[in-house]
């Protein structure tokens, strides 16, 4: 029998036992207790590593940042700093300061966020970095605040990339409008507001989808065909266009029938459409970048059947890692002392949340499991610890982090 679907350097079943960071999982979660967040940090480097080396080949500059809203630990972050080629993508006021006090520079920070209000507008200058502004009441309120002023301008190309069909639309309002962006039809306003306020772009900002894989690419590279051609009135109309962001949304394999994203061909393709027009390409994925580093380690703290159906309960429910609750994508799941053992049954695995919707997967094949075992819940290095909410006043899951292998 081959290596399970999700092995990769770092996360590997060895004699049968999860390994994360070379770490025995179960060794690591009775030594931390559960639930607890198991970083391999080096993760994070090769996906960094590898998405800048792919533009070095296509020949386009890159500048890369990670979307705080994805992953915000400490620990996390420490590490990511010390990489020196990761910036910061931020969403309010609050992850600009966040991102300050953990040690990235103004000139390394990019803030695009959406329905601003005046304080928004105060503290965002105040703080000093480049804004990205998506609405043509949020130019008019910017310009009026800040006359003179370079920003960016987040444009809505109505093209949604995703390889899970029902996201494919959530930025860009394909199928039914959306909240984000500015419009191909509503440039002309946008440059309007502009030259009354003496406001200059500098920046092209689009955000398309999420879970892009590699069969996504020819939706998401129907958008960048539109970026550009919007880029390009932009620049027609006197507005030196250093950046156009291509946004996050990159994504990694849930299940072992997809297939990861080709970093080349997501490479190329920018730089086949955005390399005549002589700017440099921003990438702000929160997925792609720190989404496999982490796994949430539970203990199995009921086993019950009901009407034919195996309940695996565990300690640790949507409040600790809320992220599949919100966007519906599979949590892959591992049991620790048996990770690529054969599935024995399928079961419904079910958290500590007293909410009948508090479940991490229904017909879930799984080895047979014990209660006092200790489960693996994969991919959950963004979007989870971030999202914590105090529902039913479950305390936050802990933390460990790992900035080796052994």
């Amino acid at each position: 029998m081959g290596a399970p679907w999700w092995t990769r350097p770092g996360l590997e079943a060895r004699d049968g036992r999860l390994l994360v960071a070379g770490r025995d999982a179960e060794e690591i979660a009775r030594e931390h207790g559960t639930p607890v967040f198991a970083y391999d940090l080096p993760r994070i480097e090769e996906q960094a590593r590898g998405l800048i080396e792919a533009f070095e080949r296509a020949g386009i500059p890159l500048r890369l940042r990670l979307a705080l809203k994805a992953q915000r630990d400490p620990q996390v972050l420490a590490f990511v700093r010390g990489l020196g080629t990761v910036g910061i993508d931020a969403c309010s006021p609050g992850e600009v300061h966040h991102a300050l006090e953990h040690g990235w520079s103004v000139g390394e920070i990019s803030f695009t966020g959406t329905n601003l209000s005046a304080a928004d507008v105060d503290a965002l200058l105040d703080a000093g970095v480049h804004v990205n502004l998506d609405l043509l009441s949020q130019l008019d309120r910017w310009g009026r605040r800040a006359p003179g002023s370079t920003v960016g301008i987040r444009i809505n190309p109505r093209v949604g990339a995703s390889s899970n069909p029902e996201l494919g639309d959530l930025y860009t309002g394909s199928d039914r409008p959306s909240k984000f962006g500015i419009l191909v039809e509503q440039l002309d306003d946008a440059l309007a507001i502009a030259r009354d306020h003496d406001l200059m772009f500098d920046t092209v900002h689009l955000h398309v989808g999420r879970g892009v894989l590699t069969d996504a690419l020819p939706a998401f590279e129907l958008a960048v065909e539109r970026a550009a051609s919007m880029t390009g009135r932009l620049v027609h109309a006197g507005h030196p266009i250093e950046e156009v962001n291509a946004g996050g949304g990159l994504g990694v394999p849930h299940g072992a029938e997809q297939q990861p994203l080709d970093v080349e061909a997501f490479a190329g393709l920018l730089a086949r459409h955005l390399g005549p027009l002589g700017v440099r390409v921003g990438c702000e994925p929160g997925d792609y970048l720190v989404k496999e580093s982490g796994v949430l380690l539970a203990d199995v703290v009921t086993l019950d059947v009901r009407e034919g159906v195996t309940f695996v309960g565990l300690d640790a429910g949507f409040n600790v890692a809320p992220e599949h609750f919100i966007y519906g994508e599979p949590v892959p799941i591992v049991l620790c002392r048996a990770a690529d053992a054969p599935a024995e049954r399928a079961v419904t695995v079910a958290g500590n949340i007293n909410e009948g919707d508090d479940l991490w997967g229904e017909d879930v094949p799984l080895p047979r499991v014990r209660e006092g075992d200790v489960v693996a819940l994969l991919r959950a290095g963004s979007y989870d610890r971030s999202m914590y909410i105090e529902h039913c006043l479950r305390p936050p899951a802990g933390t460990v982090a790992f900035t080796d292998r052994i």
